[in-house]
């Protein structure tokens, strides 16, 4: 599918871009090829082929919990610039 120069700008301008003539030429020709490669993918039986989310197997990768020591309360505080009852304090962000 072939876009001629007019829709082209019709898409710049959708997309808020100024395009000088020469761009304007570059992007009609690389769009179109983009849409042409579109248009052999849709030739494709893709009727026997599940929908999938991707194309390789996805495993989860995150690692199991493990109970460790961790810092004292009185460590952790020690650069606080401004603690409370054992907690940080912050300054509210909402009035």
């Amino acid at each position: 599918m072939k876009l001629d120069r007019e829709e082209v700008e019709h898409i710049a301008r959708l997309a808020r871009l100024g395009l000088s003539e020469a761009e304007t030429e570059i992007f009609q020709s690389q769009l179109s090829d983009i849409l042409e490669n579109f248009d052999i993918l849709q030739e494709l039986d893709t009727g026997d082929i599940p929908p999938t989310a991707h194309v390789i197997e996805m495993k989860n990768v995150i690692r199991d919990d493990e109970v460790a020591p961790s810092l004292a309360q009185d460590d952790v505080l020690a650069n606080a610039p401004r603690q409370e009852n054992g907690f940080f304090r912050v300054r509210a962000v909402l009035e």
